[in-house]
């Protein structure tokens, strides 16, 4: 295929809708090593026995709803991306869960719940404020986040430029963080793995549902030059990735 022709391919998948949070529509395009803990695991663990539960930054609801058999029946979620707010009071309407918006990085990072209301809160891949999560959980609560580490997809920076805006996100930062709001740490974890893609049209579809791996100003037409260097290349796709997970109890 000629560049003009691959442009346009490449173009058509970066439009493609993003809905949800489920990337097994790629199926088997990308290889991806897994963190050594299962962070289902560790939810259903700070899930036991709890009477109330908070999903920060539910996404879908996808991972939400696979922890359905262990949740509350006092279990709320919030969101804070719009495509997603939609996609995830309709998932989650079933099985009696409220969708909140919530941006923790908007300009009131307060969580719209009083204080100690819930037993349980969990974050999969969201930002949030430490002590706002302090002031939300009940004595004795639980407080289990997995975050993507800043230097995850680090070769981006080199391929397409740009500043990286999430240094900070790692776990010696995060468990400072949690320690500094009351929490006791329980768990720490750190883990550094790699993603392949079978081809350039796979990470740019890739890329439009993670679009904070990129500069700000990412379009198949703007990073056309790269794009195109990177598929002429031959070079295997492989991107680092880097995860963390804290588990974390209120006195």
């Amino acid at each position: 295929m000629d560049d003009v022709n691959l442009l346009r391919s490449w173009r058509t998948r970066f439009a493609e809708p993003t809905t949800g949070w489920s990337f097994d529509a790629f199926g088997d395009s990308i290889t991806a090593d897994e963190p050594p803990w299962f962070y289902p695991d560790l939810a259903r663990a700070a899930l036991n026995g709890a009477q109330s539960a908070l999903d920060i930054g539910t996404g879908g609801g996808e991972v939400l709803l696979g922890l359905a058999e262990a949740l509350p029946d006092d279990t709320v979620a919030t969101e804070g991306w719009p495509p997603n707010l939609s996609v995830a009071k309709e998932a989650l309407a079933p099985q009696g869960i409220e969708v909140v918006h919530y941006d923790a990085e908007g300009p009131d990072p307060r969580l719209p719940f009083a204080d100690g209301r819930f037993d349980v809160v969990l974050d999969r891949h969201e930002a949030y404020v430490a002590s706002e999560v302090a002031r939300v959980l009940s004595p004795g609560g639980r407080f289990v986040t997995q975050q993507v580490d800043g230097r995850d997809f680090e070769q981006t920076h080199g391929l397409f430029g740009g500043e990286n805006a999430y240094g900070h996100v790692t776990l010696d930062r995060f468990r400072g963080d949690a320690e500094a709001a009351g929490l006791d740490v329980v768990e720490a974890h750190d883990w550094q793995g790699t993603m392949r893609f079978d081809d350039v049209a796979t990470l740019v579809s890739y890329l439009r549902m993670v679009p904070w791996e990129v500069p700000d100003d990412f379009t198949v037409d703007a990073y056309a030059g790269p794009l195109l260097q990177l598929h002429h290349s031959g070079s295997d796709l492989v991107f680092s990735q880097r995860r963390f997970a804290l588990v974390c109890r209120l006195p």
